[in-house]
């Protein structure tokens, strides 16, 4: 099985900043993507970041140039850093790896169980 462990959620003011850590264990055999995702109430759950294999990130218009997303593949670990906080990034942020085979067939995806971010004052 594999397990996301989330952390670095909390609650903080406008401008502020705040960097989730999503570490994966298991049997995890090739890592295509990481990523993270985001659900506030009563909206649909949103891409906010992705790093692929290869180093190559994508984002969402509402958080470039305030998030940056990274990797330590050794840890098989992801990073959100996420400054200049408003508060309308508050939602529940999840963790997600997809796993491929050697050509880059999607084989599974896993999620974390969501870490809460609440930005304000």
């Amino acid at each position: 099985q594999v397990q996301l462990v989330e952390s670095g959620g909390g609650l903080v003011q406008p401008g502020g900043s705040l960097r989730l850590s999503c570490a994966a264990s298991g049997n995890i055999f090739r890592i295509a993507s990481m990523g993270w995702y985001r659900q506030a109430p009563g909206k649909q759950r949103e891409l906010v970041a992705v790093i692929r294999s290869g180093g190559v990130t994508n984002y969402t218009d509402s958080v470039k140039g305030r998030f940056t997303i990274s990797r330590d593949n050794a840890k098989n670990t992801v990073y959100l850093q996420m400054n200049s906080l408003k508060p309308e990034d508050t939602a529940v942020y999840f963790c997600n790896v997809a796993t491929s085979s050697p050509r880059g067939t999607l084989l599974n995806s896993y999620w974390g169980q969501g870490t809460q971010v609440t930005v304000s004052s």
